[in-house]
């Protein structure tokens, strides 16, 4: 069993930094890429940041791209998004979820509160 443990949401002005942490239980977390969703109130979920199982290849949403940065730690089975210069548009729920065998993303966290106030 797969569990996903998300941290690290928070207010924070336009402008701020934060870095959120998702921590993986269970094997084999370094054979599997991860992917950082978000979800605003009212909106539908959408996708923000993966990368893959080494850590050799990242994608990101165009709305983040140039301030995100999706990393992972093996070795700490822990993914993190590090966000910069925040918006207040950026507020949502962010969830992290694994990419399984057959690349959809098959196990989820709970999620965190991101609040950026203008």
């Amino acid at each position: 069993q797969v569990q996903l443990v998300e941290s690290g949401g928070g207010l924070v002005q336009t402008g701020g930094s934060l870095r959120l942490s998702c921590a993986a239980s269970g094997r084999f977390f370094r054979s599997y890429g991860m992917g950082w969703f978000r979800q605003a109130p009212g909106k539908e979920r959408e996708f923000v940041a993966t990368i893959s199982a080494n850590g050799g290849v990242t994608v990101y949403a165009d709305s983040v791209k140039g301030r995100f940065t999706i990393s992972r730690d093996n070795a700490k089975n822990t993914a993190y998004l590090q966000m910069t210069s925040l918006k207040p548009e950026d507020t949502a729920v962010y969830y992290c979820a694994r990419r399984g065998p057959t690349m959809s993303y098959d196990y989820w966290g709970q999620g965190t509160q991101v609040t950026v106030s203008s």
